[in-house]
C-alpha cells in the first residue's frame, strides 16, 4: 500500500520491506510504520525513525539493520529518531495486521474495543488459532508491553494481543 506510506523515495520501498522489527520478525520496519521519512537527499538516504514507545530496545537494532540494508544498496546513511507525533497503532499497515495474526498475535481492534476488551472483559478479540472470539485476558502484559496474553475458552490456546497504542 504504497499510497498510504509517508514521506518515502519509491526507489527505498524495496530496501525497506527488507528490514524487520526484532521482536515480530514477520513485520518490516513499513508494515510496522516506524518509518516516517525515508528520502535520498545529496546521495545520502535520510531516515525518520519513530520508535513504537519511548525507550523500545529494538530501536538500536532497527537502526543499525537499517544501515546495513542501506550500505549493502550502496546508500550511505543518517537516521534521525523522532518522538513527536508518538507512534500509535494506526500506523500499522493493513498487510503488517494479517502478517500479525497469520503470525499468531491478534492485532489491535481499535482504542474503544480495545478497553472493552483490556478493561470491561468483552469477549471480542479473536484466536489467532481457532478465530473463536469466546476468549479472556490472562494478563494485561504479554511477552513485551505492548502486548496482553489471553486465552481462548474454546481451544484453549493462549496467544497475544497486540494492544491499540494512541
Amino acid at each position: 500500500m504504497v499510497s498510504t506510506l509517508p514521506n518515502i523515495d519509491p526507489d527505498l520501498i524495496g530496501i525497506l520491506e527488507q528490514v524487520s522489527d526484532p521482536e515480530i520478525p514477520v513485520l518490516s520496519v513499513l508494515d510496522l510504520g516506524v518509518i516516517r521519512e525515508a528520502v535520498i537527499r545529496d546521495e545520502v538516504v535520510h531516515i525518520k525513525l519513530t520508535p513504537t514507545y519511548t525507550g523500545c530496545p529494538a530501536m538500536d537494532t532497527i537502526s543499525v539493520d537499517l544501515k546495513q540494508a542501506l550500505q549493502q544498496n550502496n546508500f550511505k546513511s543518517k537516521i534521525e529518531l523522532v518522538l513527536s507525533p508518538a507512534w500509535t497503532t494506526d500506523w500499522l499497515s493493513p498487510k503488517g495486521k494479517a502478517k500479525l495474526e497469520a503470525y499468531g498475535i491478534a492485532p489491535p481492534l481499535g482504542e474503544e474495543l480495545d478497553k472493552k476488551a483490556l478493561m470491561d472483559g468483552e469477549r471480542i478479540v479473536k484466536c489467532t488459532h481457532c478465530q473463536s472470539t469466546n476468549t479472556k485476558v490472562i494478563s494485561a502484559f504479554g511477552s513485551t508491553a505492548c502486548k496482553a496474553l489471553f486465552q481462548c475458552l474454546d481451544c484453549l490456546e493462549p496467544f497475544d494481543y497486540f494492544k491499540c497504542l494512541k
